[in-house]
């Protein structure tokens, strides 16, 4: 999207009363937000929940000057504007209720990323930590991106578990992108940029203020398929997460901590409550594996179900897949041959094992053996 652009979408969420609500009202009923300034205050108040005084503002409005130049000053960042009409806008996000009209990300997102998110207390445990670090590099292994929020603790040990599994990780800031709290974590803060996304929805300059964090936790839950709590007080935040999770509908999950520990009430509330018991990363993709096969299809993916068209679900193969399909040519084959006659890494072969399971092209059985699926009459 043109710099020239991005401007009318800055100005427009920098408006007083602008929150997403009206925005998406004011690009809907415009089709752009570059319209949204050209129209009339008298127009732009027919709008639902648009006021006179925001009517007003957005019609008169002289600050362009200062859009320009935070610009300028994004760009120089090395900071991308990721509006809702992109495409690597996180998928799950856009159903979402008052989702963010776009985000500012650091590193880079992918529109097949499989966002599991991880949350907990800022005052874990030894135990929470070293389990946190544990079903986080597991799960990366396996091809999933964990999402966290980069806060002292369990999130900064989901991050960590990521990272060692040399997998993708994505921070959601509740500070504008420039502003890394906690300070401590400048380091880890560098690492996820370089292995995957830092995102926030605030604008540069905004401080870490404790009203931006349970905003910051709808997009945590949103833009993933699960949300994993591990170690949380009774009025921990990452229940709030928790919360969110279930009205978006994303599956939540615990692990169960020691009954004597204030850190395990809010988990084991949450188990009693109905969350899923979580011992290993396999507990977590069982349960996330059937909206994943809900999303592709809702996206049709190009791949035929019928024994029709046997040979059209091996188009459109990227190179790794088409290694792997030459590999197996319909016998059970373990992962570890597989890894070792392809040269792929561990993690690169089961993050492609996932994708191509998910498309229908492969089965996987006990043991980690492979074939090729089985076409349907």
């Amino acid at each position: 999207m043109m710099q020239d652009n991005l401007k009318y979408w800055i100005a427009l969420k920098s408006i007083a009363g602008i929150g997403n609500t009206a925005f998406f009202a004011l690009f809907d009923r415009f089709g752009s937000i570059e319209a949204v300034f050209s129209a009339s205050a008298g127009e732009l108040t027919t709008t639902p929940g648009i006021n006179k005084k925001s009517a007003t503002a957005i019609a008169g409005f002289k600050g362009w000057v200062k859009i320009r130049r935070d610009l300028d000053i994004i760009d120089k960042a090395g900071i991308k504007i990721i509006t809702h009409l992109n495409e690597l806008y996180p998928a799950n996000l856009i159903n979402v209720y008052d989702r963010p009209a776009f985000l500012y990300v650091r590193g880079n997102l992918k529109k097949d990323d499989i966002n599991i998110a991880i949350v907990g207390s800022r005052l874990a445990s030894t135990y929470g930590k070293y389990t946190t670090e544990k079903i986080s590099r597991e799960l990366a292994y396996k091809g999933t991106t964990i999402v966290s929020g980069m806060a002292r603790g369990i999130d900064s040990a989901a991050h960590r578990g990521a990272l060692a599994a040399q997998g993708r990780t994505i921070a959601v800031l509740g500070s504008g992108l420039d502003i890394v709290y906690p300070p401590e974590n400048k380091k880890l803060f560098d690492t996820i940029i370089e292995n995957g996304a830092a995102i926030s929805e605030f604008p540069l300059g905004t401080p870490p203020r404790s009203n931006n964090f349970p905003a910051r936790n709808r997009i945590i839950s949103g833009m993933s398929y699960g949300v994993l709590v591990v170690e949380a007080g009774e009025k921990s935040g990452s229940l709030i997460t928790a919360r969110l999770a279930l009205e978006q509908g994303r599956e939540v999950f615990a692990v169960p901590g020691n009954i004597d520990a204030s850190v395990s009430r809010g988990t084991n509330k949450l188990i009693k409550q109905g969350a899923k018991l979580i011992e290993n990363a396999d507990d977590i993709l069982e349960e996330i594996f059937p909206q994943l096969e809900r999303a592709k299809a809702i996206n049709a993916l190009p791949f035929s179900k019928t024994q029709a068209e046997p040979v059209k679900k091996y188009e459109n193969l990227n190179k790794i897949e088409k290694k792997i399909i030459e590999f197996i040519s319909g016998r059970h084959i373990h992962v570890d041959e597989l890894i070792s006659a392809t040269g792929l890494s561990p993690a690169d072969m089961l993050s492609a094992l996932m994708s191509m399971e998910l498309k229908g092209l492969i089965t996987q059985h006990p043991g980690k053996f492979f074939s090729l699926k089985q076409s349907r009459v």
